[in-house]
């Protein structure tokens, strides 16, 4: 209809800029949502939040001591028992090899195995019990990088988080005012290093037990598999529904979270819907008290990395 129209943002990464259109060509162009004029807007401040975030770059991007727990995993008993097998199928000493090389070898498998289907002659240097063991490897560096690991990681998201109910909060009032919603379709393109922080600020996939280098066994049923929450093409779609005929006013705006098309279960509710107001009121202290600028400030006195974080 007149006047409503889809906004589409991205990340100044060409990937990103080419999904966001390749996007707006998948959606047709039957849709009236502003035609093929409308054009990607590059928001870094948004969909890469984590370059603007001085502390986080400081602190955890450019920081060896903050992987710690990474680097002890690639030196850990599973590490080398994996180093061991891979050296002994090239027939090379394992002295030759190092845990960066066999993740490269790993990562080449997994890569020919998801885009073009095929079983890439480095898979045959694993077994399953070493596919989890690198899967392993690959979820503490997410954890203590873009997870659960240092505050900072999900704190420096929180402009994006606001920026998803700014959006969220003007469809309610258009609905309300009975005017047209200007944006019924707003589109952010951007990077499995933008939703993982924001799913964290959130809560999701949070364990009872951090992920460290010696307890790999005992999170085998860990919620943190950075390859189920962000696998390729990995969105995360809020969806805004008007209710007309509910019992109470509070009722009438409800949300659903989706993951990559799967419904979310809301932390307050355990249910897949909820009503906008009970959303903002369980998440109101990051929505009034997370401010990016002070999150992302470096500390002005002169403390180590290690002991700030």
């Amino acid at each position: 209809a007149a006047r409503r129209r889809l906004a589409l943002a991205s990340s100044s990464k060409h990937r990103c800029l080419q999904s966001g259109a390749a996007f707006r060509r998948g959606l047709g162009p039957d849709l009236s949502l502003g035609g093929d004029e409308v054009e990607v807007q590059v928001n870094d401040s948004l969909m890469r939040f984590f370059d603007h975030c001085a502390k986080f770059v400081a602190l955890v991007e450019e920081n060896d001591a903050a992987m710690c727990q990474v680097s002890a995993f690639k030196e850990g008993p599973e590490m080398k028992k994996v180093l061991e097998k891979v050296a002994s199928a090239l027939c090379l000493p394992a002295e030759e090899l190092n845990a960066d090389l066999v993740q490269v070898a790993f990562l080449t498998c997994s890569y020919e195995l998801a885009i073009k289907n095929v079983t890439s002659p480095w898979c045959s240097l694993f077994t399953e019990e070493d596919a989890k063991v690198l899967e392993y490897l690959n979820d503490l560096k997410q954890y203590w990088k873009r997870g659960y690991g240092y505050d900072i990681n999900s704190r420096s998201s929180c402009i994006l988080f606001q920026d998803i109910f700014q959006h969220l909060d003007k469809a309610v009032e258009e609905s309300k005012s009975s005017k047209p919603i200007s944006s019924p379709l707003i589109v952010q393109v951007g990077h499995a290093e933008t939703l993982q922080p924001l799913l964290a600020l959130m809560g999701f996939f949070k364990d009872e037990e951090p992920l460290l280098a010696n307890n790999f066994a005992r999170q085998t049923h860990r919620k943190f598999r950075s390859g189920r929450i962000v696998p390729y093409a990995a969105n995360l779609v809020f969806v805004l529904y008007h209710c007309d005929h509910v019992n109470a006013s509070r009722e009438e705006y409800q949300v659903q979270m989706l993951l990559n098309e799967r419904p979310m279960s809301f932390h307050h509710s355990n249910k897949t819907i909820s009503t906008y107001a009970d959303l903002k009121d369980y998440y109101r202290d990051i929505l009034e008290n997370c401010h990016f600028k002070e999150e992302c400030e470096l500390p002005k006195v002169n403390v180590t990395a290690v002991d700030e974080l």
